[in-house]
């Protein structure tokens, strides 16, 4: 089945058509890292890890890009004395990388700064001058813009009409032709750090925003490419403006446009001056990063989320559902025949779901149903079945990346304390195993009973004993 996409450009879903059979070149709009990490940015790059995830499986080759802004006017107005832009870009910097690697979010293909790439951001905007479509300021700042006026589709992506819209406010308006131009280059100004400028035909400054993605896209993915995505709000001013000035440079630039859609907290949008913003740091204190994973990417992903009190716990219920069956039928095959059963492949209606514009939530109905069917089978001894449907959980569970019993989320099982008290537990439950045998009931039932007592559930099967602590699988 063809791979559909909602094309924001479009504004319909179409039929996803690599530019190169077998292949995808995936741009992300990083994080502008002036200030630590919040849910907003964690579902942004869970979104798209679920799209290279997803693309991987259909046997594409993905390469994504997802870069770091670590120049910016905000980064520069949170520097100070004791903390310098570039040292405190770094800073916050990790503190994003830390959370996309605890949430299992993939490292990009490539990941630029966009310090290491001045040279190709002044090399487009040249190309800019040289075609009408960007002009140097003549009060001698040395700031270069875009002329809105120059190129005739500019709106095209948001279907604005330039008279409608508002003053750029992104530079001092004294150099422009027209209050709706926007920065290409941002001469030097007094006060700033001489460690925030490069040299440049037009004036020592450093770049606009906008050009800095136009220029690492090009750079990493070549002048046209498959699919540029990035959150709701960077649709304007941001990406209208890179496909501006990337078109009139000449490039063929993104071919699709994906969007995903923000987090409000308790239904307002998050802000500082509500003070409701959730961070990464704060959101994964308050749950097991793969619960947080299955939350932030249970939702439709151009859908807005609410975070309120209990999706947490909703999350967390959902997630031990699948572990429980996960560990059941692990129980019920390992020493049986079916074993064999396991085959990892993805039903039709999740691979059907998925292809239809990353239709997760319903992917997930099937996850959940594939769980119950399972379970059932394993309650009417229809092992063969149980078998089928475990493979296939594992393949869903494994291409969303949150297979509980995956590697990377088993941390716990290695800690010494549950290593002291497994080793207890069995002990026990040998010396019970031994009573029954020898038909001393009361003796193993009294240690059934001490267990109990301790919160740890026994359940006999065919294969022996199992134990687990109270209210987990």
């Amino acid at each position: 089945m063809t791979v559909r996409l909602y094309d924001s450009r479009a504004q319909e879903l179409v039929d996803f058509v690599p530019l190169e059979p077998g292949k995808v070149g995936l741009y992300v709009c990083g994080p502008t890292v002036q200030s630590s990490p919040h849910i907003g940015h964690l579902r942004s790059a869970l979104v798209y890890d679920q799209w290279r995830r997803w693309l991987t499986w259909r046997g594409l080759d993905v390469t994504l890009v997802r870069n770091v802004t670590d120049i910016d006017d905000k980064i520069l107005a949170n520097a100070s004395e004791a903390e310098e832009w570039w040292a405190l870009a770094y800073r916050f910097e990790l503190e994003f990388t830390a959370g996309y690697n605890a949430l299992g979010v993939l490292p990009p293909t490539y990941e630029p700064r966009a310090t290491a790439s001045i040279g190709q951001m002044q090399e487009i905007i040249q190309r800019l001058i040289d075609r009408g479509h960007a002009y140097a300021a003549s009060d001698d700042s040395g700031d270069v813009y875009f002329s809105t006026t120059s190129w005739a589709t500019y709106g095209e992506l948001t279907r604005q009409s330039l008279d409608d819209m508002a003053p750029a406010a992104d530079a001092d308006p004294r150099g422009k032709r027209d209050p709706r131009d926007f920065a290409l280059w941002k001469g030097h100004k007094s006060g700033e750090p001489a460690s925030a400028s490069w040299p440049s035909p037009w004036g020592d400054g450093r770049p606009g925003w906008h050009i800095e993605c136009s220029a690492m896209s090009s750079r990493y993915l070549g002048p046209t490419f498959d699919i540029h995505g990035g959150g709701l709000d960077l649709r304007f001013p941001h990406h209208e403006n890179e496909l501006a000035q990337s078109a009139a440079a000449g490039d063929g630039f993104a071919r699709y446009w994906v969007h995903n859609g923000l987090v409000n907290v308790n239904g307002q949008k998050m802000s500082k001056s509500l003070g409701n913003s959730i961070f990464a740091s704060e959101l994964l204190s308050m749950a097991s990063p793969l619960v947080v994973r299955y939350y932030l990417g249970s939702a439709h992903y151009r859908s807005t989320m609410d975070y309120h009190d209990g999706v947490l716990v909703e999350a967390e219920a959902a997630l031990e559902r699948i572990e429980v069956f996960l560990t059941r039928a692990h129980r019920r095959l390992a020493s049986t025949r079916y074993v064999s059963e396991i085959v990892q492949d993805i039903p039709d209606a999740f691979a059907e779901a998925m292809d239809d514009d990353l239709s997760v939530p319903q992917a997930l109905g099937v996850l959940h149903e594939t769980v119950r069917a399972g379970n059932a089978a394993f309650d009417s001894e229809d092992l063969v079945a149980g078998a089928r449907a475990a493979g296939a959980v594992i393949a869903m569970t494994d291409v969303l990346g949150i297979n509980p019993l995956a590697v990377e989320w088993q941390t716990a099982a290695n800690e010494p304390a549950l290593a002291a008290l497994s080793a207890l537990v069995e002990r026990l439950l040998a010396d019970r195993t031994a009573a029954r045998e020898g038909r001393d009931f009361a003796e193993a039932d009294r240690l059934r009973d001490e267990l109990a007592a301790a919160g740890i559930q026994i359940e006999d099967t065919p294969s022996g004993p199992h134990w687990s602590l109270a209210g987990q699988p």
